[in-house]
């Protein structure tokens, strides 16, 4: 079993500076809207709602009427008092989502002009709050939702998709609040921070057309029934005047910034790649392992010690009869290690900031120089493990994984990478 090394520790340190700094309770209270007139309702769904929701409660007026419902993943329900909070499933879509997301728009009814609607977003939001379209069932999104995840499409595809097969997302949620005032604050999980990507865009005018949904279907070979596909509809469109306020509250960018300064706060040099990489989980390894290199044994275009952030969102396309549980951080993070092939000097975390990675209870995983001198002596064969996609088990098996639990927030992948320049000539 692996050892947690000074490197892993501060990799460590670098992962929770990032995932605090986007914790509801630090960067949503000065986005509140004053309390109307009339009555506030709270809606919303994602890892992050529950923590947003008790976040709301805590800066609202005792005296001004509160109350709602959100939806977050199970396991992710916090003690709240005004807005109830349910559980449902998540990446796939259940019965618990479908029920739930009826009773909140059950909420909606019979609002006024003077009554505010808060809408809270997070990422996961899109599996939770279900709500198919007429002559769409549950079962046949179950079956869209797994194909997707499995088909290596990206964040953007997906929920283009979805978008065209709800009745919530796409903006149509926003149609449901008025004549309501609407005020959305989102934690963003995608790269961009797309309102109308995080969580499906449910109260966004959504720019993506029905025809860019049916290419999307045929270019993965998503299985759709004929009713289903055309059942499909249009989603609102910007512009359209029942859309409200919507505003990121986090982002990816913020939470490697806060990485940067943790970083800096011990004397390392700290740079930010980008918040918004995006590529199949192998190749993402592989072009960090490269990048790793050349600032290693060349001193280009950093200069060690240093450390080397990036965020965005991987993708992984299950392959073989019986695939493994995937997991798009550790897949990367292995591929980077196999090409690094024990390159000294070299250090790297990749983790999910929701604490689960794929469909894996664990956040992500460390490396080091010594990962396949460990792998040897574990007779692990990691390159056939890889192609299995069983990169989740290799790190159980050798205690590099980052378990956290729920994080309460969700601001996409974070990946760090050490680089101490012990391999200069």
């Amino acid at each position: 079993m692996m050892t947690q090394s000074p490197p892993a520790t501060l990799l460590r340190a670098l992962f929770d500076a990032a995932v605090a700094a986007a914790q509801p309770a630090l960067c949503l209270p000065h986005h509140l809207p004053p309390p109307p007139r009339g009555r506030t309702l709270v809606i919303g769904a994602g890892k992050a709602a529950a923590a947003m929701a008790q976040t709301v409660e805590a800066h609202w007026p005792a005296a001004a009427p509160l109350s709602g419902l959100v939806i977050t993943p199970y396991g992710h329900a916090l003690p709240t008092t005004r807005i109830a909070v349910a559980e449902a499933a998540h990446p796939v879509p259940d019965a618990a989502g479908l029920q739930a997301t009826a009773q909140m728009l059950g909420l909606l009814q019979g609002l006024s002009a003077d009554d505010l609607v808060l809408c809270l977003i997070s990422g996961g939001g899109s599996a939770l709050m279900v709500a198919p379209l007429p002559g769409i069932t549950l079962e046949t999104k179950q079956a869209v939702n797994r194909a997707l995840l499995a088909s290596g499409a990206t964040i953007d595809e997906m929920n283009c998709l979805r978008r065209h097969l709800s009745a919530v997302k796409g903006g149509r949620l926003a149609a449901a609040c008025a004549p309501a005032r609407l005020v959305t604050l989102a934690i963003s999980d995608v790269p961009g921070d797309g309102l109308a990507t995080i969580a499906s865009g449910p109260t966004v005018g959504d720019a993506s057309t029905l025809a860019m949904a049916h290419a999307i279907l045929d270019r993965y070979a998503i299985p759709l029934p004929a009713p289903a596909r055309a059942a499909m509809t249009e989603s609102l469109k910007p512009g359209d005047p029942r859309l409200g306020q919507a505003m990121v509250i986090a982002s990816p960018q913020l939470a490697l910034q806060a990485a940067a300064n943790a970083a800096r706060a011990q004397g390392l040099p700290a740079h930010i790649l980008s918040d918004a990489l995006e590529a199949e989980s192998r190749d993402m390894g592989l072009m960090l392992a490269a990048i790793a290199r050349q600032v290693a044994l060349r001193g280009q275009p950093f200069t060690a010690p240093c450390v080397i952030l990036s965020g965005g969102e991987s993708t992984v396309t299950l392959r073989g009869a019986a695939p493994g549980l995937g997991g798009r951080n550790a897949e990367c993070l292995l591929a980077m290690g196999l090409a690094l092939n024990g390159l000294p000097g070299v250090h790297a975390l990749a983790a999910d900031t929701d604490g689960t990675d794929g469909a894996a209870p664990v956040a992500g995983a460390i490396i080091g120089p010594d990962l396949i001198a460990w792998a040897t002596a574990a007779g692990l064969a990691l390159r056939t493990e890889l192609e299995a996609h069983n990169a989740h088990a290799v790190f159980a098996r050798l205690g590099a994984q980052i378990i956290t639990g729920p994080t309460h927030t969700n601001v996409n992948d974070f990946r760090a990478m050490l680089i101490t320049g012990d391999a200069r000539p």
